[in-house]
């Protein structure tokens, strides 16, 4: 018998971009039939966001004292194991301090034993474009790993904008990779409730949706595979190095992998491969654009390259 989880929504931004108006704004759109519970990371030693969100009806528990995957981690833990086993909620949400590490807590999740329990469902970053578009915002590594592991980027803040500064926005949005589930505007930090229930699982094959205006004619295709299925190093490398021969006029090729326990980024540039180290969390994936090659033999060496 397959216990039901509960749908975990994570809602992650900096300091000052309307987290937790976000989340009021959800819970008030909230379906009476539907149970939540609420975890808030506030950062310092008296919480305010806990006191602000409990008069809703919907219990909150507070993880006071910083970020939730360092000096909170074993907390949150055990907090959310017990709000699950008191309340068995169909959602639990959790508003992350500016200053948390949105992939180690989905890590903290992922892994034994709330695994068994819960559900990683869309998650949420709130941004405000000014910061997004500033590099030295963006070149943050807190900044990046919040951008990065999100299925759903929230721009808010957008009155304060000017219509270049928005333009800039969505160009840099829209380069994202791996892309984002939904891109979207708000007003005052207010979020559509539909939103928690986007699809965040990408098919094993997908065309990439928006090409380069240079690449009007070539073969695109993207390859994902689940997160829990780790690539090897070695494999990896020779796939890459390999990459070339198996198409025509390579003009693109870059990919999100999960080898031994973290998520590494690599990108075809200029004939030669660059790698960093990312915060996404939702699967291992890998996008190509060339002239002409066999997709079903890149899958097959992709497979390959997998841990047996």
């Amino acid at each position: 018998m397959s216990v039901k989880k509960t749908k975990v929504h994570l809602i992650s931004g900096f300091l000052g971009t309307g987290k937790t108006t976000a989340l009021k704004s959800l819970m008030a759109q909230k379906d009476p039939n539907e149970k939540w519970v609420i975890i808030v990371n506030e950062f310092g030693e008296i919480g305010i966001d806990g006191a602000v969100l409990s008069d809703d009806g919907i219990p909150v528990t507070e993880i006071a004292g910083g970020c939730l995957c360092c000096t909170a981690g074993a907390q949150m833990g055990s907090t959310v194991q017990k709000m699950l086993r008191d309340a068995e909620p169909d959602r639990l949400m959790i508003e992350a301090s500016g200053l948390a590490h949105a992939a180690s807590v989905i890590d903290e999740l992922k892994a034994p034993p709330l695994k068994d329990l819960v559900e990683i469902a869309a998650v949420f970053t709130v941004v405000d474009p000014r910061q997004f578009i500033d590099a030295n915002y963006a070149n943050q590594a807190l900044y990046k790993d919040q951008i990065g592991v999100c299925d759903v980027l929230v721009a808010s803040k957008t009155g304060l904008c000017t219509p270049e500064q928005m333009a800039e926005f969505h160009d840099k949005a829209s380069k994202l990779f791996p892309p984002k589930a939904k891109v979207v505007e708000v007003q005052n930090a207010q979020l559509d409730i539909q939103w928690l229930d986007i699809p965040v699982v990408e098919k094993s094959r997908y065309r990439i949706k928006a090409l380069p205006d240079n690449t009007m004619g070539f073969q695109s295709e993207g390859f994902t595979f689940p997160a829990g299925k780790e690539f090897d190093g070695e494999r990896l490398t020779h796939f890459f190095n390999d990459l070339p021969k198996m198409t025509e006029g390579l003009v693109r090729a870059k990919g999100v992998f999960q080898v031994l326990g973290t998520w590494v980024w690599l990108n075809w540039v200029d004939g030669q491969w660059g790698a960093n180290q990312v915060s996404w969390r939702r699967d291992s994936r890998f996008e190509l654009i060339a002239k002409s090659f066999d997709a079903d033999l890149i899958q097959q060496k992709l497979n390959e390259a997998m841990e047996k």
